[in-house]
């Protein structure tokens, strides 16, 4: 059975989710939305139907699925229409452009049974997946603390697109809400956040550099700095080896503690003791707990396939990925105001 999926948005990610669906046997492409001239050409190209308008090209193809690539702004309007005619999504993240949008698209899906899948994709790469069973398996025990950098550096023809140098845009809703969702599914749900931003190198009007302290309610604490504008191998772009536009640069971009052991990503290397009354005065023993080979893209779209067929519930629900907008909003929140913002204040704000 061929799953038809349809495109709206066909900028640079769509254009990767065209690819994926177009190599990939159980799926073809339905259609194309979107009105750029450039996606005429392209749906004319593939053999497929093009539209400039949503709503017309969900009641024309109906498609088994569809995948929301288009501007933040616009993710609750289609990922309503795709739920109201009963159309699973994969929505890209943010899941919206703001909480309270994120909330219809929360409310529309659970009142009506219809899957939406946020694209926060690094929930399917290998390395997370093999973080999450050490975890899961009690490997490190009850987890204690956790620190993250994500530091690499952007070029200037980069912010020639001017969207990207004002609010709704910067480093921290575009890179760093990929890390705070990986946090919250490896550690737990967040209780609240501190933070320190900084446009101090390049003076936009959003944040180049920001600095976090991290309070889960579980009890564990945790620590993570990003900036775009530093030299580093440190960001799971490069040490995961699974991102689509960079080169691999093995090592570590994230550390769990626990009172059993230690592990590090991407590396994945657990660290322990030998015995277990043993402790900081006794050396330890490196493990290597890999992940399977497989492709992280790849995964996420056999994942919505399943999604789709109703098969499995999203990893990534519609509800989920509004906490990790929440999260990620609060960062900007916390560093405005100075002062600790928690994620049930960010929720109820809306």
């Amino acid at each position: 059975m061929t799953t038809r999926i349809a495109l709206c948005g066909a900028g640079l990610i769509g254009r990767e989710h065209i690819t994926l669906i177009e190599g990939h046997p159980g799926t073809t492409l339905a259609a194309i939305c979107d009105p750029s001239p450039e996606s005429v050409a392209l749906a004319q190209k593939l053999g497929v139907p093009h539209f400039t308008d949503f709503a017309p090209m969900l009641d024309a193809v109906k498609p088994d699925g569809a995948i929301v690539a288009t501007p933040n702004q616009t993710h609750a309007p289609v990922a309503l229409a795709c739920i109201d005619r009963g159309i699973a999504c994969l929505v890209e993240k943010p899941i919206a452009e703001s909480i309270t949008s994120a909330k219809k698209i929360v409310a529309a899906s659970e009142k009506s049974g219809v899957p939406v899948l946020v694209g926060h994709h690094r929930r399917h790469s290998p390395d997370i997946r093999a973080a999450k069973r050490a975890i899961e398996a009690g490997e490190l025990g009850p987890l204690v603390a956790v620190n993250g950098m994500t530091l690499f550096d952007k070029p200037d023809e980069y912010f020639k697109a001017e969207w990207r140098t004002k609010a709704g845009a910067g480093v921290i809703l575009i890179n760093l809400i990929h890390d705070i969702d990986a946090l919250r599914h490896l550690v737990g749900e967040i209780e609240s956040i501190r933070a320190f931003t900084s446009s101090a190198i390049r003076g936009f009007e959003v944040a180049d550099t920001a600095s976090l302290a991290i309070r889960f309610e579980n009890g564990v604490l945790g620590t993570f700095v990003i900036s775009d504008a530093a030299v580093s191998p440190w960001a799971w772009e490069y040490t995961s080896g699974q991102a689509l536009y960079h080169p691999r640069q093995p090592g570590p971009c994230l550390f769990l503690a626990g009172r059993k052991a230690a592990l590090s990503v991407s590396d994945m290397y657990l660290w322990r003791h030998a015995e277990a009354n043993q402790h900081w005065q006794h050396p330890l023993i490196r493990d290597y707990r890999p992940g399977d080979g497989s492709l992280t893209y790849v995964n996420q779209l056999e994942h919505f396939i399943a999604v789709i067929r109703r098969e499995a519930q999203p990893l990534i629900s519609a509800r989920d990925g509004m906490a990790t907008l929440a999260a990620t909003l609060a960062v900007e929140k916390a560093a405005a105001e100075d002062r600790a913002v928690t994620l049930s204040e960010m929720l109820a704000d809306a």
